[in-house]
Parts: structure tokens; C-alpha cells; sequence
């Protein structure tokens, strides 16, 4: 009976989750390119400041001073970082790589606080023009436009080595790769990490797949294509510090798209074959993308899902789209009247925005008490 309850606690033991990142995505570094038509080249290199920024450093003293996060998942566009005349690899806009080391510098050496460099690209590069859906797809042997796979973990190496000795980056891979062939997701997400790994850093990583990323979809066909699910092809990642999570995104609106102020797909079901996967994988992820609007629908979905993370110890950490010093009025998620989570602004009508909205209603109760503030970043 004794070794029975023994056994009952430890498993209770087991399943509890720690939620050791949590925050919100800085969204400016990947701005100023988005044209009405595509037109490659469009908004290239861009004005720091004017077409592109990547923080705002008094608000991101606020989300570590007063909401106490500790995670920040910060954007920039490859075809900035590595300009078109110079190609995707070891060569880097030197402007603009000190731009962004200045943005990542205060948030992790200056506030103590993770970040996730996220190159914003969809696995793709040469056109940002109409992303998600203009560039060439990174590795695509039969597009002769296209960087290769060697050039990407050429790239990774690069940047690994200019933070290796900075504990509290993690590197993103990048940002939602889809319709494309998720054999290359693989190939490609295995080359950045022996681009990572052989630059001597051993910081944590996060491993996109296919479909957006998406959750729900993670053991299913996706895109255009019926591309094979990323469950067939994600576990079979190798790293040598085994610090290599799994990047999700999951919008709680009809398409999940974060489009919609209206919640209609509710995580805790739709993410269920991919809590399973990780689990039987012995693997990790983080939910890096995520939102609702401003109403009672949204809050409702946005707390059934981070109670759903906090419960299942395969989930280690979320940050919320998005903050950003460009936002303005405009709304980067779930309807037109959220605004953005950016602290001072306001919404397109003038009203609260989404800091203090869904952040102040949903978000700030599910951000703990203690949470990773020391140390490399790690899985644990």
C-alpha cells in the first residue's frame, strides 16, 4: 500500500509543469518591407528608426521591472542581416547586426532577462517583399535564386559565434516555415544546429517545423502540397548538448491565423497529439507565438491554454504577439480594434490597447512567480 502511494505521488510529481520563460514578442526588426505588389528588394536595407527598429527600451524595462518576465523573442529580416549583394552566410550588414546586438544587449545584459533571436523569414530569403509567400525557399536545389542549406548553416555559425559568449540568447531557427517539403525543415533546422554547436555555443535552441509551426497541425499534412507532418521528422534532430526545444505557434482563432477577435479553437484539444509526441519523444517545446483579442471570448481561451501549459511539463515556455516600438495604433493580432501589447500606446479608436487589456486580464495572472533568471539558457 506504502509503495503504492509512493508511486502515486511520483507520478503527480512527473506531470507537474515549470514554466520557465514567459514573455512577449518585440516585432519591428522585420518592418518596412511589405509591399502592395512583389517587388523584390522593396524597402531594402530600410531606415533604422524610421522603416524598421527593434525595441523600445523603456517599455521593455517595464515588462521586466513591473511584470516581471523574463523572455523576449526579438525579429529581424535576413535580408537585412545578410543583404542581397553579399548573399545568405557568414558576411553581415555590420549596421545592422550592431542595431540589433544593442537590442538584445540591454535586454539580456542590462535587464537580466532571455532572448530569442528570431529570424523573421518563413525559411526563406531573397524576398521579403509579400512574406509569407514571396522568397525563395531555403534549399530548394531546384531554384537556382535560392540560398542552400550550406549557406544557412554558414549563416547560423556566424551569428552563433557573435553571441556564444552570451548565456541568455536562444537561437530561433526561424520564423514559421510552410509549404515546403518537411524532409528540408529537418535538413535545414539540423544544419543551423551544427552551425550553432560548431561555433562553440551551447545555448538552448529552438527547432521550427512544418505548417506555420503550427500545434494543432503538427501530426498532420500540410500546405498546398499535403506536406508529410512535422511529428514524422522532428525527433529526429541531433543535438550534442541535447538543449533543443521545439518551436510552436498557436493562434485561438478559426484558422488560426491570429486574424480574427473572435476565439473559436480551443489549445488545450487541438494541442493534444502534439503534447503526446513530445512526450513520447522525451522532448520539449515553447509556445513562441500566440494571441487572442480584446473581449471575454479571447480571455477564456487564452486562460484555458496557458492553464493547459502549466499542467503538462512538455511546455516550458510562451511569449504573446506582440509588442514593438512601429505598432502605433495598428493591431498585430486578432482583430483590428486590439492594438498592439505595447505599454503606452493605444488602440486604432483611440481606447486601452492590448497591454492593458488582454495583458492586464490574462496574461499577467499566468506569469510566474519563479521563473529562470540565472544561468545559460537551458531546458530546464
Amino acid at each position: 500500500m506504502l509503495s503504492s502511494v509512493f508511486s502515486l505521488i511520483f507520478s503527480a510529481t512527473v506531470v507537474i509543469a515549470k514554466i520557465i520563460y514567459a514573455g512577449v514578442n518585440e516585432s519591428g526588426g522585420e518592418f518596412g518591407v511589405f509591399a502592395p505588389t512583389d517587388t523584390p528588394g522593396f524597402g531594402l536595407p530600410g531606415r533604422f528608426g524610421v522603416d524598421y527598429a527593434f525595441i523600445n527600451k523603456t517599455t521593455v524595462d517595464i515588462f521586466v521591472d513591473q511584470e516581471k518576465i523574463n523572455f523576449f523573442r526579438v525579429t529581424f529580416l535576413m535580408e537585412r542581416m545578410c543583404p542581397l549583394s553579399f548573399g545568405l552566410g557568414k558576411k553581415f550588414n555590420e549596421t545592422y547586426f550592431s542595431e540589433f546586438a544593442d537590442a538584445i544587449n540591454h535586454i539580456t545584459i542590462k535587464k537580466g532577462a532571455y532572448a530569442l533571436l528570431d529570424p523573421h523569414n518563413y525559411m526563406r530569403y531573397n524576398d521579403p517583399s509579400m512574406q509569407p509567400f514571396t522568397g525563395s525557399v531555403i534549399g530548394n536545389t531546384s531554384d537556382p535564386t535560392a540560398a542552400t542549406t550550406k549557406q544557412f548553416q554558414d549563416f547560423w555559425n556566424e551569428l552563433a559565434r557573435r553571441f556564444v559568449n552570451n548565456p541568455k540568447v536562444v537561437f530561433g531557427i526561424n520564423n514559421e516555415p510552410h509549404d515546403m517539403p518537411t524532409q528540408l525543415i529537418l535538413k535545414n533546422n539540423q544544419a543551423a544546429i551544427n552551425g550553432i554547436r560548431s561555433a562553440g555555443a551551447r545555448q538552448l535552441i529552438l527547432a521550427p517545423g512544418n505548417g506555420f509551426t503550427g500545434g494543432h497541425s503538427w501530426t498532420q499534412n500540410t500546405g498546398a502540397a499535403g506536406d508529410l507532418p512535422s511529428s514524422q521528422f522532428l525527433n529526429k534532430l541531433v543535438d550534442p548538448f541535447h538543449n533543443t526545444a521545439i518551436d510552436v505557434h498557436e493562434y485561438l482563432d478559426i484558422d488560426f491565423s491570429g486574424g480574427h477577435d473572435v476565439c473559436a479553437q480551443p489549445a488545450p484539444s487541438n494541442l493534444a497529439n502534439l503534447t503526446t509526441w513530445l512526450r513520447e519523444n522525451k522532448l520539449k517545446a515553447v509556445i513562441s507565438e500566440f494571441g487572442g483579442g480584446n473581449n471575454a471570448n479571447c480571455f477564456q481561451f487564452i486562460d484555458d491554454m496557458l492553464n493547459y501549459l502549466e499542467a503538462n511539463s512538455e511546455y516550458i515556455g510562451w511569449a504573446i504577439w506582440a509588442a514593438g516600438p512601429l505598432w502605433g495604433t495598428n493591431s498585430p493580432c486578432c482583430g483590428p480594434n486590439t492594438g498592439s501589447l505595447e505599454p503606452g500606446e493605444v488602440n486604432v479608436m483611440g481606447g486601452p490597447n492590448a497591454f492593458d487589456t488582454v495583458w492586464k486580464t490574462v496574461i499577467r495572472p499566468h506569469i510566474p512567480k519563479n521563473l529562470k533568471r540565472s544561468g545559460i539558457s537551458t531546458l530546464s
